[in-house]
């Protein structure tokens, strides 16, 4: 890992081309089919570099039509090819130049940076890293350069490597390895354990064979969460959008949930009813960018698992205005009700650009639910349904921007 970082201002020579996921899922989101460019693609693939940037946006394709084992497989193949790749940036003459860590992972695990990126000044080149093996020599000449890896078990030697590359790299790098790695459920609980005005449930990880023990009494809660107590949230490790998570009332339920469950690990939390006095759960999106927060979405139901794709968001009037309120008001009323919380928050986790799920219980404080660097922040609703959408993204995606810009000054005059 000492080896030392040679960089080429030469993108064209070591960076692959590719339509990039940004492109292709606003495709798929907007109702387009893109079965007719996989077939183009598949008969213009070639084992080369120009084939691996097709074969990258095929793996991309093949995961957005709900082929994953394909998809994975694709890119396996491409990474065999080459592990730098570029995309188009919006303008001919780049004001900004980024690098980007990735991890070898579905769609959904690295930060979708493309999103934040689009249609600005900044061009994104994405180096895959592999543990194991070196970082492709030459990389590309950067300004910048941000981890984008997630934080999840089959990611660790890939964070551990990059914290290693990290404390000697030539240009900045934003969103320290080190600090990804304390954002899984039960590290971060105990990280933010304290801060006042905030409900973080305690989080433990534990295997089936104490899940087995705890359904049959041979285990107590207590001696495996501090705070634990019937009913409880159960979830398998690496898992979201709500796959496999259930309330559980009783050891009796504890014991059919794992019936049911293939997975060997598990995260347990306790329960929070955190219903409004109308009967409904609401849940907020909050993005953190270089310290400031941004409202990115809210999502209202009638359970208490939410997320913004089972709320039914498009079909209510009413929701959709009471979330276009909290956007226009967040500076003015959310954001200073909780301030004291945000920003010991903010300040513990320590990330340039980071994510929150939380909601508010009914004394108040901020429940958070989670906080991760690659939750999907986008601009693809249709204006015509959520009027007030693109201008808040807008907002986010500026915000990063200008991070980025700032920081590659700021961090490169310091370095002279």
């Amino acid at each position: 890992m000492s080896d030392r970082v040679i960089l080429s201002a030469n993108w064209d020579d070591i960076c692959t081309s590719r339509i990039g996921l940004a492109s292709l899922t606003r495709t798929a989101f907007g109702g387009g089919d893109l079965r007719p460019l996989w077939h183009q693609l598949m008969d213009k693939v070639t084992e080369d570099a120009a084939g691996a940037g097709m074969g990258m946006d095929l793996s991309v394709i093949s995961q957005l039509l709900g082929d994953q084992p394909t998809g994975l497989a694709l890119q396996l193949e491409s990474l065999s090819h080459r592990r730098l790749y570029r995309l188009p940036c919006g303008v001919k003459r780049p004001g900004l130049r980024v690098l980007a860590f990735a991890a070898v992972t579905d769609i959904g695990g690295n930060t979708p940076l493309e999103f934040l990126l689009e249609g600005s000044d900044i061009e994104l080149a994405t180096c895959y890293v592999t543990p194991g093996m070196k970082l492709p020599s030459p990389m590309p000449d950067h300004d910048i350069a941000i981890v984008i890896v997630p934080d999840a078990d089959a990611t660790r030697d890939v964070l551990a490597m990059l914290d290693a590359l990290a404390a000697n790299w030539p240009r900045p790098v934003l969103n320290q390895p080190r600090r990804i790695g304390m954002l899984d459920r039960d590290r971060l609980c105990g990280l933010l354990d304290g801060i006042a005005g905030l409900d973080v449930p305690g989080t433990a990880r534990l295997g089936r064979n104490e899940m087995t023990d705890l359904a049959a009494g041979r285990l107590s809660l207590r001696d495996v969460l501090r705070d634990g107590v019937f009913p409880l949230i159960a979830r398998p490790t690496g898992s979201h959008a709500g796959f496999g998570l259930c309330r559980i009332a009783d050891a009796a339920e504890l014991q059919a949930y794992l019936a049911g469950r293939p997975e060997e690990t598990f995260f347990i939390s306790r329960f929070v009813d955190y219903a409004s006095p109308d009967g409904m759960f609401r849940k907020y999106r909050i993005v953190f960018v270089d310290g400031k927060p941004y409202a990115c979405h809210m999502a209202i139901a009638d359970e208490w698992k939410v997320w913004y794709l089972n709320a039914d968001m498009a079909v209510s009037v009413p929701y959709r205005l009471e979330e276009a309120n909290f956007m226009r008001g967040f500076d003015r009323d959310f954001a200073i009700r909780h301030g004291a919380a945000l920003g010991e928050m903010n300040a513990r986790i320590g990330l340039d650009y980071f994510i929150i799920d939380c909601a508010e219980t009914r004394t108040g404080a901020l429940l958070l639910f989670e906080a991760d660097n690659s939750a999907i922040v986008h601009d693809m609703d249709p204006p015509s349904v959520y009027p007030y959408k693109s201008g808040q993204m807008q907002l986010i995606f500026q915000a990063v921007q200008a991070m980025l810009h700032r920081r590659a000054r700021r961090d490169s005059a310091s370095a002279a």
